[in-house]
């Protein structure tokens, strides 16, 4: 499979030598992990929102999205999250990528500079066609909802 070609910049490059690219860390990985570009230590309280820069935009080709993603490591032992998950970077947008993060978890939690702090998946976008109509084709399911098969 090729690859979609992805624009890159850092946003300071006089800030960015210390800073690595987004990386994935296996051949099969779908995420590509992406590091805090924090001037100083940043600590998150339990319940606590920070956005965190990353000193990068991106041009995504057209029919394309960057979907920002927890790393399942940080979530799991420590609760820190993405506030909006999945977030998503659109093809449009030429801003820097933050990173929206929330602790969860009981205690404080630091963010460092370089600390691998979510997961980029490009992914494709397949847009819609709404369509009005009178009533919905029936199904088994119908309204069904949360719980509805009793598991």
């Amino acid at each position: 499979m090729k690859p979609v070609v992805i624009k890159f910049s850092w946003l300071d490059p006089e800030n960015s030598a210390d800073m690595n690219l987004p990386v994935y860390h296996s051949a099969e990985a779908s995420g590509m992990d992406v590091a805090a570009a924090v001037a100083g230590p940043v600590a998150l309280a339990p319940g606590e929102i920070a956005m965190i820069p990353t000193n990068f935009a991106v041009a995504i080709p057209s029919g394309y999205e960057i979907q920002v993603r927890p790393r399942s490591g940080l979530a799991i032992k420590h609760g820190v999250t993405i506030i909006n998950s999945p977030g998503t970077i659109d093809a449009d947008y030429r801003g820097e990528v933050k990173i929206g993060l929330i602790n969860l978890g009981p205690k404080p939690y630091t963010i460092h500079r370089g600390d691998r702090v979510a997961q980029l998946v490009v992914a494709t976008v397949q847009r819609a066609d709404l369509q009005v109509v009178a009533e919905l084709d029936k199904t088994v399911r119908q309204t069904g909802g949360f719980g509805h098969t009793g598991k």
